[in-house]
């Protein structure tokens, strides 16, 4: 582990992604106000906020200091908001947020068999509490995190800064698990144009439906296969456009409100859309999924091809980095030879973190193998896949030689991090805060000590 003393400079920045977005694991909030702890500016920080996300911060298995401390690193973020909100180069996006905030709660509730539930296992008496905290987090993490990125937005560092740090801290970096570098291929399973026709002739008997007299709503709910949305009647709103796929989008806003589309494929299947309502850049639409799905014939003939490219590679027709350039569905790794990066944006992965199909693909291979063709899922699709092991890396702990880039990026937020504290502290004689009187034995900062201390 890092020292604690670097770590106390690490977690100021890291601290509204890691405490302002609990929704992403599990939602505390919803407690009833229990008094002001401290105003900056025209942002509030409640004793409630404090509790929640230390208690959330623990959760997620980080080192969290005590209350005071908190406290001072939530009034710095907070600083970092109150701030953001003034800045004109800062886009606001309060009606982007605002139906973020829909969306999530659509995602949420589709766990649930009601709502009610969902409020009752969340502690929130109405869905409107629940949906303005969750606008609330995401709220404060995206002006936060915008005001970080303008401060720091020209720093990098030096190869000597990175020598410097290593140097430094080399003693209390961490340990690196077993890990392993690899590249995969991805292809999903196309659909013969009988299966197409099938999905479409579905969507147009429901449409039939609707037509003489059932609600477009329930028929939603019935036959959807969307999770984010089938519980809620198929309905997303506020959407602001360019956010949904383009042939959704387009199919969209050619209706009249009330109108339905013919079925539109993207890339998740074909859909049924009726346009709700349209305003100005937002809109509200209702739509049907059905899944494109592949069956076993549409598989095998999928693992056929995917297993002729393999066979290329392997015959040094073609290399790994070219068919997945060519072949791979994946746009997130076909562009860098299919090179799978690990959470902190390395090459390397850790062993133990792997899902145990692909554990028990790579298992036996040596450096430069690729595993059989197999099946698997990505975004909620089915695929057929292929990998090659790159690299073994045994534990260690980490050093120039094996981890660079890594070391780099921990020199680089360490930087950012004195950068942003020095422009806290610059700004904090100008902004109005006024701290609870019961943190008055609270160790702070002297340019934090010096305001106001409220009864």
């Amino acid at each position: 582990m890092m020292s604690s003393r670097l770590y106390i400079k690490t977690i100021f920045i890291c601290l509204l992604a890691a405490v302002f977005s609990p929704l992403n694991a599990q939602l505390q909030p919803g407690m009833l106000v229990d008094g002001i702890a401290a105003v900056i500016g025209d942002e509030i920080v409640l004793e409630s906020d404090i509790q929640e996300q230390m208690h959330y911060a623990r959760q997620q298995g980080g080192q969290v200091p005590g209350q005071c401390e908190f406290l001072e690193n939530m009034i710095n973020n907070k600083l970092l908001i109150y701030e953001a909100k003034r800045d004109t180069l800062i886009e606001k996006r309060t009606e982007t947020l605002q139906q973020m905030a829909e969306q999530k709660y659509q995602q949420i509730l589709a766990q649930f068999p009601d709502e009610k539930t969902m409020l009752n296992a969340y502690k929130f008496r109405t869905a409107y509490e629940m949906k303005n905290t969750i606008e609330k987090i995401d709220t404060d993490n995206y002006y936060g995190q915008r005001k970080i990125e303008r401060i720091t937005e020209k720093t990098d560092v030096t190869p000597n800064e990175v020598q410097d740090f290593y140097n430094t801290y080399a003693l209390n970096l961490p340990m690196a698990k077993d890990e392993i570098g690899v590249s995969h291929i991805f292809m999903y399973p196309e659909l013969t144009d009988a299966h197409k026709q099938e999905l479409i002739d579905r969507l147009n008997k429901i449409k039939d439906e609707i037509n003489g007299g059932a609600s477009f709503e329930s028929m939603a709910r019935i036959y959807s296969e969307d999770p984010g949305s089938a519980s809620g009647g198929g309905l997303y709103t506020r959407v602001p456009r360019g956010r949904m796929v383009k042939p959704f989008e387009a199919a969209a806003l050619n209706l009249q409100e009330g109108e339905i589309s013919e079925p539109v494929e993207t890339e998740y299947g074909y859909h049924l859309i009726q346009l709700v309502k349209k305003s100005g850049k937002l809109y509200d639409a209702r739509h049907i999924l059905l899944k494109a799905e592949p069956n076993a014939a549409e598989l095998a003939a999928a693992t056929k091809k995917l297993d002729s490219i393999r066979t290329l590679i392997k015959e040094g027709k073609m290399t790994f980095k070219e068919a997945a350039f060519k072949f791979s569905d994946d746009k997130g790794t076909k562009f860098n030879g299919g090179v799978v990066t690990g959470h902190d944006g390395s090459d390397k992965i850790e062993r133990d973190t792997l899902p145990s199909l692909v554990s028990y693909q790579l298992a036996g291979l040596k450096p430069g193998d690729m595993t059989e063709v197999f099946e698997d899922t990505e975004n909620d699709r089915k695929t057929v896949n292929i990998m090659m092991l790159n690299a073994e890396i045994p534990a260690h702990r980490l050093d120039l030689k094996t981890d660079y880039e890594r070391i780099k990026n921990m020199a680089l937020n360490k930087k950012k991090n004195e950068i942003v504290e020095r422009w806290v502290n610059g700004r904090l004689p100008d902004v109005f805060i006024s701290i609870d009187k019961r943190y008055s034995d609270c160790g702070f900062r002297s340019d934090l000590r010096t305001h106001s201390l409220s009864n």
